[in-house]
């Protein structure tokens, strides 16, 4: 007879795992961060320690790597952790071309952090491929795209760019966080990399953090960033990929939603008065309307820029008078919002002063259009 255990050894085994037949339709949470070992050594699924690899983040990676038509994707705690580890996969020396209105923190994280490693980078306009070779030169390795771009929707045509950087042997990257994999596929074109801010749109409820790095190769470089992952740790918890996965089910319904009323409320301010421009590659007014209807699917985007008449104050004061459109950062999630961004990206942005960035949600497109009507009053 085995003896009674001591109410403290008690309190630890009662709760540990016991059986493992369960089938739930929901995916569990492993918040486990060791595995036990088998007998000989071995671990189940190759489980050992939730840093080097983890049940609900090896769910993730699998969905987005299907989803990108990807062969290996990368989960990461943020959108520019995976931005980091992407450069990091570079040495002392080699040059990235970016995009002149990249996404302001990119452009902080290689002049304030990579510079200081020997990374080089130069800016150029994306939409102009001509720009783009004359930049490259010997120790260039990477092209970072972002199409439509952050905040100015400029459009990049991918498959043109792919043809450049496969002459000059570079790796082509290409993020894809605003039309997210439901819109825009850009491996099937030709980038060698897509990533992602998993915040935004796999999220989809302004409620958790991440990032992941898909390779359309399952090759060399693929190691390198899984060894940055692993090495580095920054990657997310079991329970902020949980959530995510789950944001992914309803990822093509919130996306198309979303999309189809962005699209009218560009429309309805694109013809107002006291807007100068709308910036949103699905209107015909767009420069690169015609490579953005090429090269996406199923509509333009849930995001648009507006750039008000008048001055920085005046767009910071529409913006505050919108009732259904809250100000403030990120994007694509299930409310609307708006905001300011030159104040956000400092005096070296490119941004314009009057540009507000907007973010289409799930409301319903009458009320968001009457919401811009009161407030242009």
């Amino acid at each position: 007879m085995k003896s009674k255990l001591k109410f403290e050894t008690r309190a630890i085994k009662s709760t540990q795992s016991g059986s493992t037949n369960v089938k739930p339709l929901s995916t569990p949470i492993y918040l486990s961060s060791t595995f036990e070992r088998n007998e000989d050594g071995s671990y189940d699924n190759d489980f050992q320690y939730s840093r080097a690899d983890n049940p609900n983040r090896r769910i993730l990676e699998n969905s987005i790597a299907q989803l990108e038509n990807g062969e290996s994707c990368f989960a990461f705690s943020s959108g520019m952790a995976a931005i980091s580890a992407i450069l990091q996969s570079l040495k002392t020396g080699d040059h990235v071309i970016l995009p002149d209105d990249v996404y302001y923190n990119i452009y902080s994280l290689t002049t304030d952090v990579f510079e200081r490693w020997g990374l080089q980078t130069t800016t150029v306009d994306m939409s102009d491929l001509e720009q783009v070779k004359q930049a490259i030169k010997e120790n260039t390795k990477m092209i970072w795209a972002e199409t439509p771009s952050n905040p100015q929707l400029k459009i990049t045509d991918i498959q043109e760019l792919s043809s450049i950087t496969k002459a000059h042997k570079l790796t082509l990257v290409v993020d894809n966080t605003w039309p997210s994999p439901v819109l825009q596929n850009p491996l099937d074109i030709g980038a060698d990399i897509v990533m992602h801010s998993t915040t935004k749109y796999f999220g989809g409820h302004s409620d958790v953090l991440g990032g992941c790095v898909v390779l359309k190769e399952n090759n060399k470089l693929a190691e390198r960033i899984h060894s940055i992952q692993k090495n580095m740790g920054a990657v997310p918890s079991p329970f902020d990929c949980w959530l995510i996965a789950r944001g992914i089910q309803t990822l093509h319904l919130r996306v198309t939603a979303q999309t189809k009323t962005a699209l009218a409320l560009a429309e309805y301010l694109e013809e107002h008065p006291k807007i100068d421009q709308v910036l949103y590659p699905g209107l015909e007014s767009h420069p690169q309307h015609h490579i953005a209807a090429k090269q996406m699917k199923n509509g333009f985007g849930a995001m648009l820029s507006v750039i008000v008449k008048g001055d920085q104050q005046n767009a910071v004061d529409v913006s505050n008078r919108l009732e259904h459109f809250t100000a403030a950062t990120s994007l694509g999630a299930v409310e609307s919002l708006v905001e300011h961004r030159k104040s956000v990206e400092g005096p070296d942005s490119k941004t314009p002063n009057n540009l507000l960035r907007v973010s289409v949600g799930l409301e319903n497109i009458d009320d968001l259009i009457n919401d811009w009507r009161q407030c242009l009053k």
